[in-house]
């Protein structure tokens, strides 16, 4: 009696490990910034004698602060754009109302040290306001502002993400939808009867959870939490881009009709990060106010969004550290050239941005990848 033919030994799949979150490099770095942020550079403003030149001036720590805030919007940018291929042309309205809820409390905080003396904000005075509106109604809480400032462009753009990706609205079309959107929100913050301050939107801030802004040590503090919250956002984007849920954004991002015969729904996916990705400028906008200290609608311009994006074009996009580096690049430069030669800013960025598209896809980091003979 013959034998059947016994099935041959079919290999177990072996799924990839996961990624490491950092290198060992990567760590390296990482603690060295760390302590940049939270040792270095507190120590050369607040102990170093202003007259020394190893003084980090104030005028230097509120710069920084302002680009470490640009720098989140950037890696905001860069996990909806780089590693989803969702490019938003209107991520400034999510900067520009975290930074609307962090100025609502901040007004509030005047109290009657105002120029009107009153319980009001000056504007309101001005414009004959007796009372709050009931959007104000709880602005004077630092527990509701800190909700505010995640719930609010968090629920806008859940909102217009879902009906957005549900009715698979994409590629130009969906920038153009998002630079609407901006410009539309631009205009309705401009409106005195809203209740924002109008065209000169909140200024004149005092105190801060009852401390006053304008001293050093508070200053300091901002700056060391705004580091702190960067390279927090920077650690989760890591773990959240080598996790599943990273490949699958990548996956949408070359090729989502294959997502879908996967057994996979794009929208959720799109939808989480796109929501994410707000909420992460939110806090951006929110922690750039104060240090700062003005908000207005120019925040909410076509040109501060268009701005991020070129951001994430220049340091690279899909590498997270890309887009650090390219807000810290452009807004360097913007920062010397607006003082310098202002009138030759906007074609110095327009013709940065049209040489990095040419010449240098992957930007600066994509560059030394190149030159390293490192895999893209």
């Amino acid at each position: 009696m013959m034998q059947r033919d016994l099935p041959p030994t079919v290999a177990p799949l072996i799924l990839p490990s996961r990624a490491p979150v950092l290198s060992r490099t990567g760590w390296t770095a990482f603690v060295i910034a760390l302590l940049a942020v939270c040792a270095i550079a507190p120590l050369l403003n607040l102990a170093v004698p202003r007259d020394s030149s190893f003084h980090m001036s104030d005028y230097a720590v509120a710069l920084i602060g302002k680009i470490m805030c640009y720098a989140i919007c950037a890696l905001a940018m860069d996990l909806i754009w780089g590693y989803t291929g969702i490019l938003s042309l209107g991520h400034g309205l999510f900067f520009a109302l975290g930074g609307y809820a962090m100025g609502m409390y901040l007004m509030r905080q005047i109290g009657r040290d105002g120029n009107y003396r009153s319980d009001l904000p000056d504007f309101m005075v001005f414009l004959d306001w007796k009372s709050l509106p009931w959007h104000w109604s709880f602005s004077d809480s630092f527990a509701a502002t800190l909700i505010l400032i995640v719930a609010v462009p968090g629920l806008v753009a859940f909102v217009f993400g879902y009906f957005a990706f549900r009715s698979r609205i994409k590629g130009v079309y969906f920038s153009i939808i998002t630079q609407a959107m901006t410009f539309a929100a631009m205009l309705l913050f401009f409106r005195n009867e809203t209740g924002f301050g109008g065209n000169n939107g909140f200024t004149d801030f005092k105190r801060i959870a009852g401390i006053a802004i304008a001293t050093p040590s508070m200053r300091m503090a901002l700056f060391v939490l705004t580091g702190l919250v960067l390279l927090g956002f920077f650690l989760f984007a890591r773990w959240l881009v080598t996790a599943k849920f990273g490949r699958v954004l990548q996956a949408i991002r070359d090729a989502e009709s294959r997502v879908m015969f996967s057994g996979y729904n794009p929208v959720g996916y799109k939808l989480t990060i796109w929501t994410l990705s707000a909420i992460m400028c939110g806090i951006a906008g929110a922690l750039y106010v104060p240090q700062v200290g003005i908000i207005n609608p120019s925040e909410m311009s076509p040109a501060n969004s268009i701005e991020i994006a070129i951001w994430a074009a220049v340091g690279g996009r899909a590498t997270l550290i890309g887009p650090i580096i390219g807000a810290f690049i452009v807004s360097g430069a913007k920062s010397w050239l607006t003082v310098a030669a202002p009138e030759f800013w906007l074609y110095f960025l327009g013709a940065l941005f049209i040489a990095v598209t040419l010449f240098l896809p992957h930007g600066i980091v994509g560059l030394v990848r190149q030159w390293k003979g490192t895999p893209k």
